[in-house]
Order: C-alpha cells, then sequence, then structure tokens
C-alpha cells in the first residue's frame, strides 16, 4: 500500500480521529446557519494561527466532498509580522497545500502609534483590508475563524465589561462593504479540539503577533479576554454545563423580560406597553 504524505495524514484526520469533534462542528455550523449557498466565492482568511489554517482545510474538504457548488480563496495579509512569524505561516501553507493569495499592510505600524482601544482600531482595520481584497477577487463572503470560546468570551466579557447584551453571530452582513457577508464556519467548534488536532499533527502555527501585545502584555482586551476565559474556566469546575450555558442565553431570550432593547435605530423599553397589562410568559412570574 503506498504510503501517505502528510498533507494526506492531516486531510484524511479530519474526517477520520477528528470526525465528531472536527468535521461534525464544523458541518454542523455551515447546515445550521446556511453559511454557504450554492454560487458563493469565499475568501478563507488565513491569519496564520491554528484556528484559520484549520478552517481553511475544512472549507477546502467541504468544496471538494460536499455537494454545493462554491469558489474558495485563500486570503493571507501581512499586517506587519516579523520575519519568522511570516515564514512560519508559508511554511505551514506549504505542508497544508493551500494556495494561499498573500498581501501586504501597515496596520501594525499604524495601531503601534495609538495609545487608546489599539486592539479594536487593528481588528477594524485588518477587516477592512480583508473585505476590500476578497471584494477584488470577486468575493462575495469573507470566512473568519472564530470558534465557539471565542463566541461565550465575547459574550461574557460584553456583560461584565461593555453593559451589554450581544454575541459573536454566525454570519452578517458587512456596513461597509455592499454586497458581501461575513460567516463564522468554527461556530460550533471548541478551541481545545483544535489544539488537539495540531498536536496530532505537530503542527507549530503563530500565536498572538501583535507587536503591541508582545511588547504590552498587560494591554486591556487581551487581558480581559484571558480574565473571562479564567473564569469560564472556574465556573465549570462546579457547573459543566456553564458554556452551553452562556451560549443558550443568547438564544433563548424573552424580550419581555428585558428592560431595554435595541433593535437597529429603535430603542424598545418595556414600559412602552406594560400599561397593556400582557403577562410574562417563560419567565420571572409575579
Amino acid at each position: 500500500m503506498k504510503e501517505l504524505s502528510r498533507t494526506q495524514e492531516i486531510d484524511r484526520s479530519i474526517i477520520r480521529e477528528f470526525r465528531v469533534s472536527i468535521w461534525n462542528a464544523f458541518t454542523k455550523a455551515v447546515k445550521t446557519y446556511e453559511l454557504i449557498q450554492p454560487g458563493d466565492r469565499i475568501a478563507v482568511c488565513v491569519s496564520g494561527g491554528k484556528d484559520s489554517m484549520l478552517m481553511a482545510k475544512c472549507m477546502q474538504h467541504f468544496q471538494k466532498y460536499g455537494n454545493i457548488p462554491f469558489k474558495l480563496e485563500f486570503l493571507c495579509m501581512n499586517p506587519g509580522y516579523a520575519e519568522e512569524n511570516w515564514n512560519q505561516i508559508q511554511k505551514n501553507a506549504e505542508i497544508l497545500q493551500l494556495p494561499l493569495r498573500t498581501f501586504q499592510t501597515r496596520i501594525f505600524e499604524v495601531v503601534n502609534k495609538q495609545e487608546r482601544h489599539p486592539c479594536y482600531l487593528c481588528a477594524r482595520m485588518r477587516r477592512g483590508h480583508l473585505y476590500e481584497a476578497a471584494k477584488n477577487l470577486g468575493c462575495n463572503k469573507i470566512a473568519l475563524g472564530h470558534h465557539f470560546d471565542d463566541v461565550i468570551e465575547t459574550i461574557l466579557m460584553g456583560m461584565l465589561y461593555g453593559s451589554q447584551t450581544q454575541t459573536m453571530m454566525p454570519k452578517l452582513h458587512s456596513a461597509n462593504f455592499s454586497g458581501m457577508e461575513l460567516i463564522r464556519p468554527l461556530y460550533f467548534m471548541r478551541e481545545a479540539d483544535v489544539i488537539q488536532w495540531a498536536e496530532f499533527h505537530h503542527l507549530k502555527f503563530i500565536q498572538c503577533a501583535c507587536r503591541m501585545t508582545q511588547e504590552h502584555p498587560e494591554q486591556e482586551t487581551a487581558s480581559k479576554r484571558k480574565e473571562t476565559k479564567a473564569l469560564i474556566a472556574q465556573l465549570k469546575k462546579t457547573n459543566p454545563d456553564v458554556e452551553k450555558n452562556i451560549f443558550n442565553s443568547v438564544c433563548n431570550v424573552n424580550l419581555r423580560t428585558i428592560i431595554s432593547y435595541h433593535d437597529g435605530d429603535e430603542y424598545h423599553h418595556f414600559l412602552d406597553h406594560y400599561a397593556d397589562g400582557l403577562p410574562l410568559t417563560g419567565g420571572s412570574k409575579a
């Protein structure tokens, strides 16, 4: 029997050793939220980390063996990575046989000059460049590698530090690029499973390669996410379902038990219709 190449072994493991934790989680998100439609041209945004690289392999596999006809571009932006990080990305792309389209920006250079909210600015700039590059390639969607842990951490961070209830959506329309959408195919995938996949194949991926984080590890957004991750881990010790419950909290919202909420530019308050005498249903009882 012909020996498999390293790339073939990695490809095959997604639907064998990691079928439940990775492949089933990936296809569940695609099907549940209708992330991929016939005729789509999707720019898979590869940052160089474990999540985006695994997403790229899953998308590649789904295109080859799925029953939905669509096209892929593998888009990789260099926002100012150190040379060793950029070289690592190229090495991994070769191992995984990902035909990357690369382009350069000066995002890190610009962001490093900002004292307030550098992470927010970096994320906005990166996404804007990715949308623009994807649109120039004729794509109608970009795919980002956020996983389930990112989702629940974002929900909790919004409540604890942003005084708001919101989540990282599985897909959304772009506000600034007409006709473009953003999708998150790893929406149901656990970070621990991504790490296990990487370690199983002895793959080394770049971590956060942002110079701001490396030079200022106390940077606020990064530290708050670490605090939230640690809090969830602590709560899980006494409540094994805490992660699932955090996610379900934004899937089971009863608007009659909310003090106020926004629907686009419209603001709603529970007093608006309180005089109608409608009782609460499915929530607190009087």
